[in-house]
């Protein structure tokens, strides 16, 4: 089975889709690739790094990144 490509998107990719993105990592069993982004790259949320800590999913080295940056990559998502 081919896994399914998520995106989460909000504004500045620093919190809210950030989490998504690992809690859909960590709990989809492999069957999906999350990813996330914003509008515009900001920056990530020590807030979010902090709550993520708490339960064991470390996200503090992730990049932020714009939804532009994925197309001009090419990404697709499903």
């Amino acid at each position: 089975m081919e896994k399914i490509k998520v995106l989460f998107v909000d504004e500045d990719n620093g919190l809210r889709s950030q989490m998504a993105e690992a809690w859909l990592n960590h709990l989809g069993q492999g069957d999906f690739i999350a990813s996330s982004a914003g509008f515009e790259a900001g920056q990530l949320s020590p807030l979010a790094v902090a709550v993520m800590r708490e339960v064991g999913l470390d996200i503090s080295g992730k990049p932020t990144k714009s939804v532009f940056d994925l197309y001009t990559r090419g990404e697709l998502f499903t």
